[in-house]
């Protein structure tokens, strides 16, 4: 890890950090939900409810999720893949399935870009976008709903993750 900074616009906010990995190793651990929890720099990911690989734009996951501020403090969320490029970017769409089993999205976008800086180095770059709230989500969530600092905590996360022990099989 070299280099950690963020910055935040008027409707999104993003972190960079520079890592000692190729981008196929750190595209690989992000298309795995289940690594989605360890990642988090919120504390809020639980775990994965669908733990089945990110491959296509349009696919479906599950995380089950806590917030002492949400109304029933464990919830789920339906994320759909918005963005997938191999191994250069990786982003999705959070919402929650209503009652009748419709998935309604809340307009917020996370997205990882990958910018290889050789064959051994990373730059990834996290961008948490909400430029596509409507007004009425706006009224009674404020954006973002976390600090700037839990983006860096979350490619902190990223970086411990993808420079651990690899394995083969």
């Amino acid at each position: 890890m070299t280099r950690s900074v963020y910055t935040v616009d008027q409707e999104n906010v993003s972190a960079t950090l520079t890592v000692a990995v190729p981008a196929a190793r750190v595209f690989a651990v992000l298309a795995d939900p289940a690594a989605h929890a360890a990642i988090d720099g919120t504390g809020w990911v639980q775990k994965a409810a669908d733990r089945a690989p990110l491959t296509e734009v349009g696919q479906i996951f599950r995380m089950d999720m806590y917030h002492a501020n949400h109304p029933q403090g464990d919830y789920q969320v339906a994320n759909q893949v918005q963005v997938l490029d191999p191994p250069r970017a990786i982003g999705w769409l959070t919402g929650q399935e209503k009652d009748d089993g419709r998935l309604e999205f809340g307009g917020w976008l996370w997205r990882y870009d990958l910018a290889p800086l050789g064959p051994s180095e990373t730059e990834v770059t996290l961008t948490y976008d909400w430029s596509a709230v409507p007004q009425s989500i706006r009224e009674y969530i404020q954006f973002p709903p976390f600090g700037p600092e839990h983006l860096t905590n979350s490619l902190h996360h990223l970086a411990e993750l993808v420079s651990g022990p690899t394995t083969t099989g």
